[in-house]
């Protein structure tokens, strides 16, 4: 048995003279480890403030918050420092060697501190008792040094200590640890050791407004004793050394700032030249300046033009800013001039209190802005100002807050105007309850009057439903007495989306979602979008503007007189232009050339915003199959109104569909004296019948028989079946045209015929479902089949003015004809409003003559001094090679 020794007794020394190293070395780390435990907020405060010192904190603040800041650390310092010595505690050895013994295994050390406590006269015992010894003590011999431990992770859950530390070393690595001993200088006043090598010095800084673009300037680096600064420079002083030799006075601020008055710290002056004056530094190395002010003046603005009408009904106004340095801002401002306005009818009474319109002008992106010239495009249409006298002022803003004003200008604000008599007079009543709510009961019996026999007035069922909704909403709000702002801000909507229905059918809508499609793409090009993302949103534009061309082509005009969108005769552009135009927005974007992809794409916008389908009418001067494209669009818009009706009829059931079998639908001819309603045509018969202008019976159908009347008591698979027909009479009437684009449109107008007949024997057969599935194939295959004719009569035109453009260029060799303008192999430029021509490029019985031509131009165009250098050297590189 073994008697064990107290909790830490000390061993023999001759026991522990072999572990006497791991047994210091483990102290020392227990001292280092208490240490961390006690002292680490000390240090980190510590690091952190030599780290701001090396960074030159310092010289932010004046002597003052230095010796401020200087205390409140101290006492931080010192109160971590007690706290660290309250909670520090000197390891004892036993300690060490308590920790060094229980990293081994058995606690070899602990075991040899131990004696026997029976058997020691027995030989035996004594031997085993040796060698349990002796082999303790080879474990112990094994021992090595305890690493120190503090787990301060526990004790800092902010790391507070882990951010002085970085800290440090970042100041150490960038910083000027040089710069910790000008503490004490800066928190007495008194210069450092470098300062006071140096003796007095000064240093200066003039840095221009930013708005200027002018660089800054070291004053010191300045030979010249005047200087030209624009006018509210900012300019910095900074003075070392024994301040009481240098002297500082200036005359150029307001008010002047007089030596170490107003100033914070002695040591920096900054202020702002805002006149003509004198910088004066006295003392070693003083020098004067004499300042001169460069006076910024006021932007100006003015009106290059009137204001006009888009074709869309917005805002356009010209203008031309200029300013010495660059305009950062302006606005446009338009008053009503109510002493002009004709007070009459809505506007007799009294307008309520409105706020002026403020626009804010567009400026160049990229270029200069001191002087250039902008147009303002805004959108005026449904404010309650529009097309009535107002006043227009300009505005400008520089970089120094000047700001300069144009003469006001005296105008009809623009808007949009409405040629439907029923949509004007809608816009008229919406300003008058904008005018005065006062105007409401006014408005009220006006709109209960259009609505009191809208049959043959109203053409269509949804603009009717959308009146009758915007009546009662308005008695309503009238006989409550609420028509507050809102309600009637509301109403004012609902009355111009009722006109833009009566006077585009639609076409308004359309125009915006190819807006919106133009904007999506553009902003792509801008953010640089992927090809997959810029494909997909040009197959939407392609979409959008396919839409509204078709929509509009709808709305389109048969006489001439003052329409929406329209443009002059000679800005003429066809559909495959137009698809021409996008392939190539497509194949810039592909590239990579965004910026030419992006104007050209604005080009496109504004084309389209202002276009105007021409129909021809027949007789000279008519695009050959101009005729068979009217009747495919007549054709195709019956078939939707027959697909309308078996999709009502569908709804009704088959209890209402024998009652009601033969009966004309609403809207559909109902008064026989009535106009025709919406999507119907004027001047033909469901199957074939069309009048002449003087009311003579065409091909088929009786005299005077509308299409009201040729439905009444004809069923819907008889409506098909003529409609079928009238198809088949019309390919037979298709001109012949030898191209692809000819033989795809007859190949998908024999589909439409097939549909059609699958159309009405579904509806023999009373199975109207697929009866509308097949005519909506029929709609399908008739819309591909007018662009595909569409494309074969563009490219038939282009080729048919090729040949008379040769014939014409014979004619001007002859001496007959005017000359018209053709290209160094004799072909015709811009033929048709188009770009190129589609003549051969070795057409013509003699070919070696026209080589000789072609040479005899290069080399005269080769000789005119007066080209380019980039092709002049390109001809005669032509000239080398052939």
């Amino acid at each position: 048995m073994a008697a064990h020794s107290p909790r830490h007794p000390e061993p023999t020394a001759a026991a522990l003279k072999p572990l006497a190293r791991p047994i210091a070395l483990t102290r020392v780390g227990m001292v280092v480890e208490r240490a961390l435990r006690a002292f680490w907020p000390a240090l980190s405060l510590l690091a952190l403030t030599l780290a701001a010192l090396a960074f030159g904190a310092q010289d932010l603040a004046g002597a003052r918050t230095v010796q401020a800041a200087a205390a409140v650390l101290a006492l931080g310092g010192l109160a971590s420092l007690g706290w660290g010595l309250w909670r520090f505690r000197w390891p004892s050895r036993a300690e060490a060697v308590a920790r060094l013994d229980a990293t081994l295994p058995g606690r070899p050390i602990a075991a040899l501190t131990d004696r026997m406590a029976l058997g020691g006269a027995d030989p035996a015992a004594r031997a085993l008792w040796a060698a349990h010894q002796a082999r303790m003590a080879a474990r112990a011999a094994a021992a090595r040094p305890v690493p120190p431990a503090p787990d301060l992770a526990r004790r800092d859950p902010f790391a507070l200590r882990l951010s002085a530390l970085t800290a440090l070393v970042v100041a150490l690595i960038f910083g000027a640890p040089a710069r910790v001993g000008d503490l004490m200088s800066v928190a007495t006043g008194a210069p450092g050791p470098a300062e006071a090598a140096m003796g007095a010095a000064w240093e200066g800084w003039a840095e221009p407004p930013r708005y200027t673009g002018k660089p800054g300037l070291y004053l010191n680096a300045i030979t010249a004793d005047t200087l030209a600064l624009p006018e509210g420079t900012r300019l910095s002083f900074r003075f070392y050394g024994p301040l009481d030799t240098i002297g500082f006075s200036e005359t150029v601020s307001n008010p002047a700032a007089l030596p170490q008055q107003g100033q914070a710290d002695p040591g920096r002056r900054d202020l702002e030249a805002v006149r003509s004056g004198l910088i004066a530094i006295t003392g070693p190395g003083g020098r004067e300046f004499q300042i001169t002010i460069q006076p910024d003046a006021a932007p100006a603005v003015e009106v290059t033009a009137l204001a006009t009408r888009r074709a869309d009904g917005r805002l356009q106004q010209p203008f031309r800013a200029l300013d010495d340095y660059g305009v950062t801002g302006g606005q446009a401002r338009i008053t009503l001039d109510l002493a002009v306005v004709p007070r009459r009818y809505g506007l007799a009474l009294p307008p309520e209190p409105r706020e002026d319109l403020v626009f804010d002008l567009p400026l160049p992106i990229t270029g200069s802005r001191a002087d250039f010239t902008e147009s303002l495009v805004e959108d005026a249409a449904r404010h309650p100002w529009a097309n009535l006298p107002v006043k227009l002022t300009l505005e400008v803003e520089d970089g120094r807050a000047q700001t300069g004003q144009s003469t006001e200008q005296v105008m009809e604000l623009p808007g949009r105007r409405f040629f439907d008599p029923l949509a004007a007079a809608l816009i008229e009543a919406r300003r008058d309850l904008l005018w005065s709510r006062d105007n409401g009961p006014r408005v009220e019996q006006w709109l209960r009057a259009v609505a009191h026999r809208p049959d043959g007035f109203i053409r269509r069922d949804d603009a009717r439903l959308m009146l009758q909704v915007a009546i009662r909403r308005l008695d309503a709000a009238l006989d409550q007495g609420t028509l507050d702002d809102p309600t009637r801000d509301e109403l004012a909507e609902a009355l111009w989306q009722l006109a833009e229905l009566l006077e585009d059918g639609g076409l308004a809508d359309a125009l915006e979602a190819m807006r919106q499609a133009q904007e999506r793409l553009s902003e792509a090009i801008r953010n640089g979008a992927s090809p997959d993302e810029i494909a997909k949103l040009m197959q939407e534009l392609k979409e959008a503007t396919d839409n509204y061309l078709r929509m509009l082509a709808e709305q389109a005009p048969q006489e001439d007189g003052p329409q929406f969108g329209r443009q002059p005769e000679s800005q003429q552009i066809t559909g495959d232009q137009i698809q021409q135009m996008m392939d190539e927005i497509q194949r810039l974007m592909e590239e990579g050339r965004m910026a030419e992809a992006q104007e050209l794409l604005d080009q496109l916008s504004r084309m389209l915003e202002n276009l105007q389908v021409r129909q021809g009418q027949g007789g000279e001067g008519d695009m050959p199959g101009g005729q068979a494209m009217r009747d495919l669009g007549e054709t195709l818009r019956e078939q939707q109104q027959l697909s309308d009706e078996a999709f009502r009829e569908m709804q009704q059931g088959p209890g209402q569909q024998d009652g009601q079998q033969g009966q004309p639908q609403p809207g559909q001819g109902q008064d026989s004296g009535g106009p025709p309603q919406e999507g119907q045509s004027q001047d033909r018969q469901p199957g074939g019948g069309q009048t002449g202008e003087q009311g003579q019976p065409g091909q088929q159908g009786g005299e005077g028989t509308d299409e009201g009347a040729g439905d009444q008591g004809r069923s819907l698979a008889e409506r098909q079946r003529a409609l079928r027909q009238e198809l088949g009479r019309q390919e037979g009437l298709l001109p012949r045209l030898g191209n692809e684009a000819g033989d795809a449109a007859r190949q998908r107008l024999n589909d439409a015929g097939r549909a059609m007949e699958q159309a009405e024997e579904a509806l023999r057969r009373g199975d109207n479902g697929t009866a509308i599935d097949r005519q909506a194939d029929a709609i399908e295959a008739l819309r591909e089949g007018m662009r595909s004719l569409g494309e074969a009569l563009a490219q038939e035109e282009g080729r048919q003015q090729g040949q008379q453009g040769e014939q014409r260029l014979g004619q001007a060799g002859s001496g007959q004809g005017r000359d018209l303008p053709r290209d160094p192999l004799g072909r015709t430029l811009g033929e048709g409003g188009r770009i190129g021509t589609d003549d051969p490029m070795l057409g013509g019985e003699d070919v070696y003559r026209r080589a000789r031509d072609l040479l005899d131009e290069i080399r005269r165009r080769s000789g005119e001094r007066l080209r380019s250098d980039e092709e002049l050297d390109y001809l005669r590189r032509l000239l080398d090679r052939f």
